[in-house]
């Protein structure tokens, strides 16, 4: 009986971890977008943690104030990161059901 018992459970790990890779997948893919100074700086990044893009409008760039324009991209690489933690969060949420999970 307890083997019948281990045995559903690791199917179950298996049906799991196979979700799991196909969350992670598919969030890679998804794109989060934030911005800074009024949108004059556009940071587009997947879930993943990955920057994908950075555009930046032409009157925002001051080389007579580069701290300015560098404060403006962090900010907005940053916010963009966070908003794709917090999506794979959800998401994550939804797969295990809302149990904490360690390491994730």
């Amino acid at each position: 009986m307890f083997k019948g018992g281990m045995g559903n459970l690791m199917k179950q790990a298996r049906q799991f971890q196979d979700q799991m890779s196909k969350l992670q997948d598919e969030m890679s893919t998804k794109k989060v977008e934030a911005t800074s100074g009024g949108g004059m700086v556009k940071v587009v990044a997947n879930c993943g943690g990955e920057i994908l893009s950075v555009k930046i409008e032409p009157e925002v760039v001051d080389s007579d104030d580069v701290e300015m324009l560098e404060d403006l991209i962090r900010a907005a690489c940053n916010e963009a990161l966070k908003n794709g933690k917090e999506l794979m969060s959800v998401e994550m949420k939804k797969l295990t059901g809302g149990l904490p999970i360690p390491g994730m």
